[in-house]
């Protein structure tokens, strides 16, 4: 991993992040990258472009997390940004969810590596809301689906007060106008709308929805 990338983006947006972090966010890295050279875990493979768009656009949510919150990712497939934000926060309770069972062992393979505690969960967000509904203090979603699908799959997981964090480009606007009933639906709230830069010229956007 570009340690040096991260190091300096978590500086400049006044994140502390360790040498002991950097070490678990690059063995994490070198563990996707090689596993994705027999299973379908990321396009991207360049080291640079992968700390950019995977570690770094991860990192972007840590100022959203509370202490001791709960949190579900799903659709996390690599374990992006779920497994991130659990190396940097302790107090994490993180819970991935994928449809899809070779990702599940994985990323349960993965976190005992990494010695961090994770709960790995083979469901579609759909059917794992059946049990377990308002069950987490924050659901985040990356490169899922369109934000009117989001808002069906995420908001019926998150607990009265807690928050969707939804992760997408920086042209959001039409596709989240098209998303309000389904966000009013699920007693969702748009509380925040941040564009974030990952580095010059590559910004996203981070799309706050509370549950009212």
């Amino acid at each position: 991993m570009q340690k040096t990338i991260v190091e300096a983006w978590a500086r400049a947006n006044g994140i502390e992040i360790t040498e002991a972090r950097l070490n678990a966010l690059a063995t994490y890295q070198n563990r996707v990258l090689e596993v994705n050279k027999h299973m379908n875990l990321t396009r991207i493979t360049d080291e640079e472009d992968f700390a950019v768009k995977h570690i770094i656009d991860s990192l972007t949510l840590l100022p959203y997390i509370k202490p001791n919150a709960s949190l579900i990712d799903i659709g996390t497939g690599a374990g992006f940004p779920g497994l991130v934000l659990r190396i940097m926060r302790q107090d994490l309770k993180l819970t991935l969810l994928d449809s899809l069972r070779k990702r599940v062992n994985f990323l349960q393979e993965t976190a005992e590596i990494l010695g961090v505690a994770v709960e790995c969960i083979h469901a579609r967000a759909e059917d794992h809301a059946k049990t377990h509904r308002e069950s987490y203090d924050i659901c985040t979603a990356r490169a899922v689906a369109s934000m009117d699908k989001l808002a069906e799959y995420a908001l019926p997981l998150v607990k009265k007060g807690g928050i969707f964090l939804a992760m997408k480009g920086p042209e959001i606007s039409e596709e989240l106008d098209k998303a309000k009933p389904a966000i009013k639906k699920h007693r969702g709230q748009i509380e925040k709308f941040d564009i974030v830069q990952l580095t010059e010229g590559l910004n996203h956007s981070i799309i706050v929805i509370g549950k009212v």
